[in-house]
This record gives C-alpha cells, sequence and structure tokens, in this order.
C-alpha cells in the first residue's frame, strides 16, 4: 500500500539514494517496532526471499534504483527524436549512479553470453564424471588389450 504511493514521488522527483536510505531507515524501524522484533534484526532477515522466515516487504532503495534505472532505458531507448537528442541525464546523487549501474550490467550480461550455460547441477556433474570414467576405462582396457 505505502510503497507504490511513495515510489511515484521518487520517480518523478530528483532525489538522491542517501535521502531514499533515510527514509528506508525511517520505515524499517517503524516496520520492527510493528511487527515486535528486535530493533537489531538486520535488513537481510527482513527483505530476504530466500530465508525460512519470507516476510512481503520490498527495500525501497531497491525498489528506487529499479525504477530510476527503468526510466533511464526507457528514454535511451524512445522512438522519439528529440528524446534520443536530448541525451537526458538522470542525477541520484554520489553513492549510485545510474548509468554505471546498467553499464555494468550489460556487461555482465555480455560475459555471460560469452561463457554460455555452465553445470550448476552436481547429480549431472556425477553423471557427466562416471560417463568419463568408464570412457576412461574401455580406452584404457583397449589399449592394454584387456577386452
Amino acid at each position: 500500500m505505502l510503497i507504490p504511493k511513495l515510489l511515484w514521488p521518487l520517480l518523478v522527483y530528483e532525489i538522491c539514494s542517501t535521502t531514499v536510505e533515510a527514509i528506508e531507515d525511517k520505515i524499517n524501524t517503524f516496520t520492527r517496532r510493528w511487527l515486535g522484533v528486535p530493533l537489531g534484526l538486520t535488513d537481510v532477515a527482513m527483505y530476504c526471499h530466500k530465508a525460512k522466515l519470507r516476510l512481503p516487504l520490498k527495500s525501497i532503495l531497491e525498489e528506487y534504483k529499479c525504477n530510476e534505472a527503468r526510466l533511464l532505458s526507457i528514454l535511451e531507448d524512445s522512438e522519439d527524436p528529440v528524446v534520443k537528442t536530448v541525451q537526458p541525464t538522470i542525477k541520484t546523487g554520489r553513492k549510485w549512479i545510474v548509468v554505471e549501474a546498467i553499464d555494468e550490467a550489460k556487461e555482465c550480461l555480455k560475459i555471460k553470453e560469452v561463457i554460455g550455460q555452465t553445470q550448476t547441477d552436481p547429480q549431472r556433474a556425477r553423471i557427466i564424471y562416471s560417463i568419463v570414467v568408464v570412457k576412461s576405462r574401455r580406452e584404457r582396457e583397449k589399449r592394454h588389450g584387456l577386452q
């Protein structure tokens, strides 16, 4: 309820990321009091979606960063020739810069594309390893004339 009402002004007006961090700290304090959890509970515990306790909360700072990146992408990829020629800048402060974040994300995607799909499933890795071992045993047996 609160986040959409808060994100629209953050998107429309140029507000630096430190101000958004201060707003998020204030909201986190009240949320911790409302939930009755200790004040020492970290933000990771509140906003993590992989932990055992999954709260339906979103980090305002993360949403702010996503909105700013989305806005820059929309403006850069615009079909309008006037918007393309103007090259709009989005000011987010000194701590976090949108252009650098988007460039870094694009570079990571290029690296992933070059590397390709990697093996992450341990069971599949064991199967592939066993196939290689069986093949190498057969080759060794053929070389030694055991077959």
